[in-house]
Protein backbone atom coordinates (compact mmCIF):
# COMPACT_ATOMS: atom_id res chain seq x y z
CA UNK A 1 0.00 0.00 0.00
CA UNK A 2 1.39 3.19 -0.46
CA UNK A 3 2.69 5.56 1.52
CA UNK A 4 0.36 7.98 2.58
CA UNK A 5 2.20 10.47 4.94
CA UNK A 6 4.70 10.59 2.64
CA UNK A 7 2.26 11.29 -0.20
CA UNK A 8 0.69 14.58 1.67
CA UNK A 9 3.97 15.63 2.88
CA UNK A 10 5.19 15.81 -1.04
CA UNK A 11 1.66 17.40 -2.25
CA UNK A 12 1.95 19.84 0.70
CA UNK A 13 5.12 21.10 -0.34
CA UNK A 14 3.77 21.70 -3.38
CA UNK A 15 0.59 23.03 -2.18
CA UNK A 16 1.74 24.75 1.13
CA UNK A 17 -1.73 26.15 1.31
CA UNK A 18 -4.33 24.64 -0.64
CA UNK A 19 -8.06 26.83 -0.42
CA UNK A 20 -11.35 25.93 -1.70
CA UNK A 21 -11.99 27.64 -5.32
CA UNK A 22 -15.17 28.75 -3.92
CA UNK A 23 -16.12 31.96 -3.24
CA UNK A 24 -17.66 32.56 0.47
CA UNK A 25 -17.25 34.20 3.48
CA UNK A 26 -19.06 32.63 5.77
CA UNK A 27 -20.64 29.07 6.54
CA UNK A 28 -23.86 29.68 5.09
CA UNK A 29 -22.56 30.91 2.05
CA UNK A 30 -20.34 27.91 1.23
CA UNK A 31 -23.02 25.61 2.38
CA UNK A 32 -25.12 27.42 -0.33
CA UNK A 33 -22.08 27.13 -2.91
CA UNK A 34 -21.04 23.67 -2.35
CA UNK A 35 -24.73 22.70 -2.99
CA UNK A 36 -24.43 24.70 -6.31
CA UNK A 37 -21.38 22.75 -7.19
CA UNK A 38 -22.93 19.81 -7.76
CA UNK A 39 -22.18 18.97 -11.96
CA UNK A 40 -20.97 22.59 -11.40
CA UNK A 41 -17.64 24.17 -12.41
CA UNK A 42 -16.56 26.39 -9.88
CA UNK A 43 -15.84 29.15 -12.04
CA UNK A 44 -19.49 29.06 -12.97
CA UNK A 45 -20.30 29.55 -9.33
CA UNK A 46 -19.00 31.61 -8.27
CA UNK A 47 -20.41 33.48 -11.11
CA UNK A 48 -23.94 33.16 -9.66
CA UNK A 49 -23.20 33.23 -6.23
CA UNK A 50 -21.63 36.88 -6.70
CA UNK A 51 -25.37 38.50 -7.40
CA UNK A 52 -26.92 35.58 -5.29
CA UNK A 53 -25.00 36.73 -2.35
CA UNK A 54 -25.67 40.35 -2.49
CA UNK A 55 -29.44 39.46 -2.49
CA UNK A 56 -29.35 36.77 -0.09
CA UNK A 57 -27.68 37.40 3.39
CA UNK A 58 -29.43 35.39 6.18
CA UNK A 59 -31.00 31.78 6.29
CA UNK A 60 -33.95 33.31 6.55
CA UNK A 61 -33.61 35.28 3.27
CA UNK A 62 -33.28 31.93 1.21
CA UNK A 63 -35.96 30.31 3.81
CA UNK A 64 -38.68 32.99 2.32
CA UNK A 65 -37.20 33.08 -1.55
CA UNK A 66 -40.09 32.60 -4.08
CA UNK A 67 -38.74 29.37 -6.00
CA UNK A 68 -39.63 30.41 -9.39
CA UNK A 69 -37.86 33.76 -8.81
CA UNK A 70 -34.57 31.59 -7.09
CA UNK A 71 -34.68 29.04 -9.76
CA UNK A 72 -34.02 31.74 -12.37
CA UNK A 73 -31.34 33.39 -10.15
CA UNK A 74 -29.42 30.02 -9.83
CA UNK A 75 -30.49 28.62 -13.35
CA UNK A 76 -26.43 28.59 -15.05
CA UNK A 77 -25.33 26.40 -12.32
CA UNK A 78 -27.76 23.21 -13.95
CA UNK A 79 -30.18 20.92 -12.40
CA UNK A 80 -31.24 24.77 -11.02
CA UNK A 81 -35.27 23.06 -10.02
CA UNK A 82 -33.66 20.25 -7.99
CA UNK A 83 -30.86 23.05 -6.07
CA UNK A 84 -33.85 25.49 -5.81
CA UNK A 85 -35.67 23.47 -3.71
CA UNK A 86 -32.81 21.95 -1.86
CA UNK A 87 -30.83 25.36 -0.74
CA UNK A 88 -35.04 27.06 0.34
CA UNK A 89 -35.78 23.74 2.61
CA UNK A 90 -32.29 23.20 3.88
CA UNK A 91 -32.79 26.68 5.00
CA UNK A 92 -35.98 26.31 7.05
CA UNK A 93 -34.56 23.18 8.61
CA UNK A 94 -31.73 25.80 9.61
CA UNK A 95 -34.39 28.47 11.27
CA UNK A 96 -36.58 25.61 12.37
CA UNK A 97 -33.99 23.24 13.74
CA UNK A 98 -30.99 25.64 14.59
CA UNK A 99 -31.82 28.59 15.28
CA UNK A 100 -30.88 30.39 12.07
CA UNK A 101 -27.05 29.44 12.55
CA UNK A 102 -25.48 26.74 10.06
CA UNK A 103 -24.49 23.87 12.17
CA UNK A 104 -20.60 23.18 13.05
CA UNK A 105 -20.80 18.51 13.13
CA UNK A 106 -21.19 16.15 10.67
CA UNK A 107 -24.01 15.12 12.65
CA UNK A 108 -26.12 18.26 12.43
CA UNK A 109 -25.13 19.18 8.73
CA UNK A 110 -26.30 15.66 7.51
CA UNK A 111 -29.40 16.11 8.74
CA UNK A 112 -30.40 18.96 6.63
CA UNK A 113 -31.93 18.55 3.30
CA UNK A 114 -29.34 18.09 -0.06
CA UNK A 115 -26.54 17.79 2.40
CA UNK A 116 -24.18 14.67 2.56
CA UNK A 117 -21.15 13.41 4.08
CA UNK A 118 -18.85 15.42 1.48
CA UNK A 119 -21.01 18.73 1.57
CA UNK A 120 -21.08 18.69 5.50
CA UNK A 121 -17.12 18.17 5.32
CA UNK A 122 -16.66 20.84 2.97
CA UNK A 123 -18.32 23.60 5.31
CA UNK A 124 -16.87 21.77 7.99
CA UNK A 125 -12.84 22.07 7.27
CA UNK A 126 -13.41 25.23 5.06
CA UNK A 127 -15.67 27.83 6.81
CA UNK A 128 -14.95 26.15 10.69
CA UNK A 129 -11.71 25.44 10.70
CA UNK A 130 -11.74 21.91 12.02
CA UNK A 131 -10.24 19.30 10.24
CA UNK A 132 -12.23 16.14 7.69
CA UNK A 133 -11.79 14.82 4.16
CA UNK A 134 -14.42 15.79 1.70
CA UNK A 135 -14.32 13.08 -0.93
CA UNK A 136 -15.32 14.63 -4.39
CA UNK A 137 -14.93 13.07 -8.07
CA UNK A 138 -10.91 14.13 -7.76
CA UNK A 139 -10.55 12.98 -4.44
CA UNK A 140 -11.68 9.69 -5.45
CA UNK A 141 -10.14 9.28 -8.26
CA UNK A 142 -6.49 10.66 -7.46
CA UNK A 143 -6.58 8.68 -4.19
CA UNK A 144 -7.50 5.12 -5.71
CA UNK A 145 -4.78 5.33 -8.70
CA UNK A 146 -2.32 6.51 -6.14
CA UNK A 147 -3.14 3.14 -3.59
CA UNK A 148 -4.00 5.19 -0.33
CA UNK A 149 -7.59 3.86 -1.19
CA UNK A 150 -9.25 1.30 -2.83
CA UNK A 151 -13.11 1.63 -3.06
CA UNK A 152 -15.61 3.88 -5.45
CA UNK A 153 -17.42 4.24 -2.44
CA UNK A 154 -16.79 8.14 -0.87
CA UNK A 155 -17.73 6.94 2.64
CA UNK A 156 -15.19 3.93 2.66
CA UNK A 157 -12.53 6.43 1.16
CA UNK A 158 -12.70 8.67 3.71
CA UNK A 159 -12.22 6.49 6.34
CA UNK A 160 -9.70 4.89 4.62
CA UNK A 161 -8.04 8.46 4.30
CA UNK A 162 -8.68 9.79 7.99
CA UNK A 163 -7.03 5.98 9.04
CA UNK A 164 -3.81 6.89 7.23
CA UNK A 165 -3.31 11.38 7.67
CA UNK A 166 -2.26 12.69 10.64
CA UNK A 167 -5.34 14.43 11.66
CA UNK A 168 -3.63 18.25 11.85
CA UNK A 169 -3.24 17.52 8.10
CA UNK A 170 -6.42 16.39 6.80
CA UNK A 171 -7.68 19.26 5.58
CA UNK A 172 -4.40 20.55 3.77
CA UNK A 173 -4.40 17.10 2.02
CA UNK A 174 -8.29 17.06 1.00
CA UNK A 175 -7.88 20.77 -0.97
CA UNK A 176 -4.01 19.81 -1.98
CA UNK A 177 -5.88 16.51 -3.66
CA UNK A 178 -8.25 18.07 -5.60
CA UNK A 179 -5.71 20.85 -6.61
CA UNK A 180 -3.28 17.66 -7.72
CA UNK A 181 -6.81 15.88 -9.48
CA UNK A 182 -7.43 19.27 -11.51
CA UNK A 183 -4.04 20.29 -12.13
CA UNK A 184 -1.98 16.94 -12.98
CA UNK A 185 -3.67 13.53 -12.11
CA UNK A 186 -6.82 14.74 -14.68
CA UNK A 187 -9.84 12.05 -15.53
CA UNK A 188 -8.28 11.83 -19.32
CA UNK A 189 -4.60 12.00 -20.11
CA UNK A 190 -2.67 12.62 -16.34
CA UNK A 191 -0.01 14.40 -16.85
CA UNK A 192 2.11 11.12 -15.44
CA UNK A 193 5.45 13.16 -16.09
CA UNK A 194 5.43 15.55 -14.81
CA UNK A 195 3.81 14.26 -11.25
CA UNK A 196 5.71 14.80 -8.05
CA UNK A 197 4.01 11.86 -6.38
CA UNK A 198 5.23 9.60 -9.79
CA UNK A 199 7.56 7.37 -7.28
CA UNK A 200 4.72 7.27 -4.99
CA UNK A 201 2.34 6.32 -7.16
CA UNK A 202 0.92 2.74 -7.70
CA UNK A 203 -1.40 2.90 -10.40
CA UNK A 204 -0.63 0.44 -12.97
CA UNK A 205 -1.67 2.57 -16.25
CA UNK A 206 0.79 5.52 -15.17
CA UNK A 207 3.22 6.85 -18.15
Amino acid sequence: MADAKKIAVLLLKKYPNPGTALNFSNPLELLVATILSARCTDIKVNEVTKALFEKHKTVEDYSYADLNAFEAEIKPTGFYKNKAKMIIKCCRKIVEDFYGEVPDTIEKLTTLPGVGRKTANVVLGSAFGKQTMAVDTHVLRVSNRLGIAHSDNPDKVELELVKQVLEKKLTALNLALILHGRETCTARNPKCSECVLYKECEWPEKK
